[in-house]
């Protein structure tokens, strides 16, 4: 593996979070916890360490909720910008600086990089066919196109992708298509756009990617060489659109650049808007520095291929040297969704969860994705809490500061002679700063983090082993060196466990008074001195209940139902009928004088209805949506002339009309607007 050879620095990029919505845990595990751990490592050992994201915010999906919303797409970009950054700052992802797509910088650096590759001749110019909304008077971009899908038929799929069956599709193969702007039927016209030959690239990229960087991650390895075996094709940079960053050439009114292309160029305006005057020659323009992108595995041909074949165009800015991108994370066994609201939100989680942001660091890094597809679960969030922080790291740690402060008054026993049992231990953490960096070398976030957990196991055996709450009385000495012993182990804990699970392990560095995380002294036997004092032990993980975690379930759950309701549709129409069959259905309106359940039917009701000539008894499955007594006085429609019927042993004169609500099944009586006389016929 070619780690860090020969670079004075690492630059970190964060795939940028759209702008369109809050960032969840699937965001977390893919990108930001490996992104965030990785930075913190490489700042501990010492290493000149730069981590830059932002949000980004052009694109369709921003307009279309704009619209939805009757609002700006800046106002949409400013409201869910400001929630991105205040969550992550809050959640502890370290940014050297988070900024955004729509900041002049930005804008100025976009355009002097697209006018730098059109004036080089970088650029292909291609006509072609693309939709137009007649009525609208506009170019459609994918996302406002919508159509029946050609292969599962699902009639809500967008112009790049069907959200059903997850087929990427052409607007143009979309059956039936319409604009999501005015609902009118698209043509086709002709409009001219700037293309990145990537069929010319290809050569160089797959000898750069294949001979170069065999040793990056399978899945993304494998994602490039298919690319490589299908051709690469020119890829369109600018768009027929109104937001966005307004192409810098002649001609080129109404376009914009094309969001895949303006977006990663934020990573170079972010680092200019921080280091306006060393971005290039430290950091994006520097041999010596090494660059690094975390992705999610559906951003792994713009990084690898894309971003690359951009910055070889320019020709004066580094490639990256790794891309360790992660699978997908799953919620409870289904796919995350942001359109179906199957998220665990940072947000709320914050607000819900309060003070436990290194709990979900911790599961997440768990669970990572890093080789396949992962699993979060709540009860596997609550049992890793409680069976693990709580009762493994929690507990060694609470165990030897109770023990020394009841024993020698919170002050760090001087050792005695060491036993074979010290030995031994002290030789199993010995090695822990060699096995973690060996493991976060090579981004394998999920090991190292265990064994940082390591740490704790091997305390709490050693504390379990020599037993000092029985040797107190017979051999203090003894106590003295097994505490001192335990208490290094729990100071080396607050350093492991740094990159990982930050807040907590500041808390523990307080309250046994260690000034700082020394990377470099990790595995010593002599990070806390003798007789340094100590603070007050303090709980450092609560345990979750079950209540908390079944709330969590049921919102999960709720959001589903409403969901699968929106989604429902109603009945398609029953075939006609003749006009003299539907005139022969007698509808009238009755006055309810009594309304009563029947005995042993969970379903019925018995009405007694004046039907303006007389009483009659009609029986109804409506009990479960109604209770009797709010029913009476009421007026309702009822069938007059359907012969009569008995429902447990009571004939029914008629049917009370009802409507079925297709998204809730919820039944309503069918009721005038305004009185009118019982017995009036419906027309």
């Amino acid at each position: 593996m070619q780690t860090n050879k020969n670079f004075k620095r690492t630059l970190i990029t964060a795939a940028l979070p759209y702008a369109n919505g809050g960032v969840h845990i699937g965001h977390l595990a893919g990108v930001y916890v490996p992104a965030d751990i990785y930075a913190r490592y490489l700042r501990l050992r010492g290493r000149e360490t730069l981590f830059v994201c932002g949000s980004d915010e052009h694109g369709v999906p921003i307009t279309i909720r704009a619209r939805r919303e009757g609002i700006t797409p800046q106002d949409v970009v400013d409201r869910y910008h400001k929630e991105i950054k205040e969550s992550f700052a809050e959640f502890g992802i370290s940014f050297d600086i988070y900024s955004r797509t729509t900041s002049d910088e930005h804008r100025r650096t976009a355009t002097e990089f697209f006018r730098k590759l059109y004036e080089k001749g970088e650029f292909t110019e291609q006509e072609s066919e693309q939709y137009y909304d007649p009525e609208a008077q506009t170019f459609l971009a994918d996302r406002y196109i919508t159509g029946e899908c050609p292969h599962c038929h699902n009639e809500g799929a967008y112009g790049d992708q069907c959200e059903k069956c997850g087929k990427d599709l052409s607007p143009t193969e979309l059956i039936n298509p319409r604009s999501t702007i005015s609902g009118a039927t698209p043509e086709l016209r002709r409009t001219k756009h700037w293309y990145l030959p990537l069929d010319k690239a290809q050569p160089w990229l797959e000898k750069w990617i294949t001979e170069e960087h065999a040793d990056w991650r399978p899945n993304v390895f494998g994602q490039c060489k298919s690319w490589f075996d299908m051709g690469l094709q020119p890829r369109a940079v600018t768009r027929d659109l109104d937001w966005g960053i307004p192409v810098p050439v002649e001609g080129a009114e109404g376009k914009v650049m094309y969001v895949w292309f303006d977006a990663p160029i934020g990573y170079i305006s972010n680092t200019r808007e921080l280091l306006p005057d060393t971005w290039d020659t430290t950091w994006w323009k520097n041999p010596d520095t090494r660059l690094v992108h975390f992705i999610g595995k559906d951003n792994i041909v713009f990084h690898c291929i894309v971003f690359p074949a951009m910055l070889k165009a320019e020709g004066s800015y580094i490639l990256p040297d790794n891309v360790p991108s992660n699978e997908f994370l799953n919620l409870e066994d289904d796919k995350i969704s942001t359109s179906r609201n199957w998220a665990v939100w940072l947000s709320e989680y914050l607000r819900e969860l309060p003070g436990k942001q290194d709990v979900l660091r911790y599961v997440l890094t768990a669970n990572a994705p890093e080789t396949k597809d992962n699993n979060f679960t709540w009860k596997d969030f609550q049992a890793r809490n409680n069976n693990e922080l709580v009762a493994v790291y929690g507990n060694f740690v609470n165990r030897a500061l109770v023990l020394t402060h009841k024993y020698f008054d919170g002050k760090v026993p001087a050792p005695a002679a060491l036993s074979d049992e010290d030995r031994r231990t002290i030789e199993e953490f010995k090695d822990v700063k060699m096995q973690v960096e060996n493991l976060l070398e090579r981004f394998r976030f999920r090991d190292a983090q265990k064994e940082a957990m390591n740490l704790a196991r091997i305390g709490n055996k050693y504390l379990a082993d020599s037993e000092p709450w029985k040797l107190i009385k017979t051999d203090p000495t003894r106590v003295r060196t097994i505490l001192y012993i335990a208490l290094q182990l729990v100071a080396n804990l607050s350093v492991a466990f740094e990159p990982f699970l930050p807040f907590s392990s500041k808390k523990l560095r307080n309250i046994i008074g260690l000034p700082s995380a020394d990377w470099e002294r990790l595995g010593s036997t002599d990070l806390l001195p003798a007789e340094h004092q100590l603070g007050t032990p303090e709980l450092l993980f609560e345990k979750i209940e079950d209540s908390v975690v079944e709330a969590q379930v049921q919102k999960l759950l709720a959001a589903k139902a409403a969901n699968e309701a929106a989604a429902r549709k109603a009945e398609p129409q029953k075939k006609d009928v003749a006009f003299d069959e539907w005139e022969k259905l007698d509808i009238r309106v009755g006055t309810v004088l009594e309304c009563e359940r029947v005995p042993k039917a969970d379903k019925l009701l018995r009405f007694l209805i004046d039907d303006g000539q007389q009483k009659r008894t009609i029986v109804s499955g409506i009990a479960q949506h109604y209770a009797p007594e709010a029913l009476v006085g009421k007026q309702v429609c009822f069938l007059a002339n359907l012969p009569a019927r008995k429902l447990r042993g009571i004939e029914s004169q008629g049917m009370i009309l009802s409507a079925e609500d297709f998204r809730t099944g919820a039944l309503r009586v069918i009721t005038p607007a305004d009185s009118v006389s019982a017995g009036s016929a419906v027309k």
